[in-house]
């Protein structure tokens, strides 16, 4: 898939880009596969706004993909789809029994093509097997990190992991971010990379495009009046005059560690930043 570039005709669209949707079979999604998706626009159960700078934006249907594709023969890919809730595409598979399923789709997969999963399935690009019967320095991607709970690992547009090396129950990934981590051996993975790499080349160039993705304004908070956020106040353009910038609550933001399962630090081999965990 490539980038198309749109003609300069407005400020906007000088520095807008889209997909080309090339790669794109199929329009209308499958009727069977798709639930409808109610916009919350960033509110919880109570009504409160919880994320801010949500709403409106194009209504849109989840697709129900699976990440499962347990014990599959000779399924039959026979389409590739956009997905509006994922940046990957995803592709349409049948199965023997004629059951349709979406799976994400990898740069590998076209129309026509046939994929396996399971333990017996073939070395093959598309192809989905337990991380033991895959060779050392393989490219994967769509990786459980629980035998038989589904892919968690590697599911964006362009995302691909490597499978570094095997330790008796256990094999080595190393992730997109760099960390290196342990994984049971009978966990799934996909081989080969997750497709829609030129995703990270696309600009959205205007606000218009922002509020269609259901995305609202935002205001910094060194724009604001005191009353509004910790960062608001002074005359004219001023630094924020804190020693760590805060959220319009307080509470620290921009590098402020939040990660809670520390019950998975025995799991990381090596961390993002070398020799850290």
């Amino acid at each position: 898939m490539a980038v198309k570039l749109l003609k300069q005709n407005t400020s906007a669209r000088r520095n807008m880009s889209i997909a080309d949707f090339s790669v794109v079979t199929k329009k209308r999604p499958e009727k069977s596969l798709i639930v409808k998706r109610k916009q919350k626009s960033g509110r919880n159960n109570q009504g409160k706004i919880t994320i801010r700078h949500r709403g409106g934006g194009v209504k849109r249907h989840i697709r129900m993909v699976d990440f499962k594709l347990d014990d599959v023969e000779n399924a039959k890919i026979i389409a590739i789809e956009y997905d509006p809730n994922r940046t990957a595409h995803l592709a349409l598979v049948q199965l023997e029994d004629g059951t349709k399923a979406y799976i994400p789709a990898t740069t590998t997969m076209r129309v026509g093509k046939t994929l396996n999963a399971g333990k017996d399935a073939e070395i093959k690009a598309g192809n989905r097997l337990p991380l033991k019967n895959i060779p050392v320095g393989s490219v994967i991607c769509n990786i459980e990190m629980r035998i038989g709970g589904g892919a968690q690992i590697a599911r964006s547009a362009g995302a691909r992991a490597q499978l570094a090396a095997k330790e008796g129950k256990f094999v080595q990934i190393k992730l997109p971010s760099g960390e290196v981590r342990l994984i049971h051996q009978d966990c799934k993975a996909t081989l080969g990379q997750v497709g829609n790499i030129d995703h990270q080349n696309i600009k959205i160039g205007s606000a218009g495009r922002k509020r269609k993705m259901g995305r609202r304004p935002q205001v910094r908070g060194k724009a604001m009046n005191p009353v509004d956020h910790p960062h608001g106040g002074g005359e004219g353009s001023n630094p924020i005059g804190l020693k760590h910038p805060k959220t319009p609550w307080g509470k620290p933001a921009l590098g402020k560690k939040t990660r809670r399962r520390k019950s998975t630090d025995n799991m990381i081999v090596r961390g993002r930043k070398k020799g850290k965990r």
